[in-house]
């Protein structure tokens, strides 16, 4: 015998499992990276292309402790981006697939965004 599908779905009181966490945070910094970071970079060489002075302030605007901040949110994002996007293709050519891999996949995935997250961020810093 089946339950009856739920008719309010609490958002909140739904336990998403790892791989789908992982998923909506690919998403997530998808759209951060093209939101934010593609019109900041984009800025970037603008001013680098404008002139000196220009190139000067961006920086300077940059080393502020919260522009620093950003960046490594930003920064986060592109990595986690990355090892989601590299899991992703595997799992499009069916390698981890199951249950198990896939959840050691996702861990795999937020522990090396992370690590090499704190790894450019101290350099950064």
């Amino acid at each position: 015998m089946t339950r009856p599908r739920p008719v309010y779905l609490n958002l909140v009181r739904i336990r998403l499992p790892l791989p789908g966490i992982v998923s909506i945070l690919h998403r997530l910094s998808g759209a951060a990276l093209y939101l934010i970071g593609l019109p900041l970079l984009l800025y970037g060489v603008q001013c680098s292309l404008a002139s000196q002075e220009a190139f000067d302030n961006f920086r300077a605007a940059l080393a502020n402790p919260l522009a620093k901040i950003v960046l490594i949110g930003l920064i986060w994002a592109y990595l986690h981006h990355f090892c989601a996007g590299i899991r992703f293709l595997l799992l499009d050519v069916h390698q981890g697939i199951e249950l198990k891999p896939a959840r050691v996949s996702s861990v795999i995935v937020l522990v090396a965004s992370l690590a090499l997250t704190l790894i450019v961020g101290v350099r950064l810093w």
